[in-house]
């Protein structure tokens, strides 16, 4: 079981769906407003194991080097698409390493950069 945290733009509907994982999101613990690094760090000290984010950008923003937690991107955060995906995202939170920054992949590709 991992401890994941919920960036505000993952959808909250996917929660019910990782039962062997134990969720949290940033709006319960107040973390919505926090920018990433921040929101990293908060995660990290709560002792999360990853952040998972629909912010693509996110992965350009962070230097994860000497992190204790796993940072996953979602390829796109809408719930009607990522609902299609939950057994990929519970895969790669399950495989999710310390320091680690991985894509999961949702649907479509905004980008081809999309790695």
């Amino acid at each position: 079981m991992k401890r994941v945290l919920f960036d505000h733009n993952v959808p909250a509907p996917l929660e019910q769906f990782l039962k062997r994982h134990q969720i949290k999101l940033a709006d319960e613990l107040g973390w919505a407003r926090l920018k990433d690094r921040e929101l990293l760090d908060s995660a990290e000290r709560g002792g999360f194991d990853v952040l998972l984010s629909g912010d693509k950008t996110i992965r350009h923003e962070q230097n994860m080097s000497g992190r204790k937690i796993a940072l996953l991107y979602m390829s796109d955060h809408h719930w009607p698409i990522v609902a299609n995906h939950v057994p990929a995202i519970d895969q790669a939170i399950e495989q999710a390493k310390p320091g680690e920054v991985k894509p999961v992949y949702c649907g479509r590709f905004v980008s081809r950069r999309f790695k």
